[in-house]
């Protein structure tokens, strides 16, 4: 078992930038797979980026060019940089790991507001 803690959220205006972190309770080393969700009101919550123990990512169009995801293994932590925010970006961002590929049991953090507002 994991558990997942994210940090970072905030107000932003647009066209800022914020970067979140997600700390796991555990070491992340020989996790499979971990990355970054979102869910906006009144929408299905979509995957942002992911990255794989091979470093190999994944990004959702929305945030290409604009997201980085970045994990420290001595830290058992990934991080989300966020550039260029837009109004859209707007939502409740959470932390999954994804221990095997094989795995039935996912984990999840509480989520981070990220608001983008003038």
């Amino acid at each position: 078992q994991v558990q997942l803690v994210e940090s970072g959220g905030d107000l932003v205006q647009p066209g800022g930038s914020l970067r979140l972190s997600c700390a796991a309770s555990r070491s992340i080393f020989n996790i499979y797979l971990m990355g970054w969700y979102r869910q906006a009101p009144g929408k299905q919550r979509e995957l942002v980026a992911s990255m794989s123990l091979t470093g190999s990512t994944n990004y959702a169009d929305s945030v290409k060019g604009r997201f980085t995801i970045s994990r420290d293994n001595a830290k058992n932590s990934i991080y989300l940089q966020m550039n260029s925010l837009a109004p859209e970006d707007t939502a409740v961002y959470y932390c999954y790991a994804r221990p095997l590929l094989s795995s039935t049991t996912n984990y999840w953090g509480q989520g981070t507001q990220v608001t983008v507002s003038s």
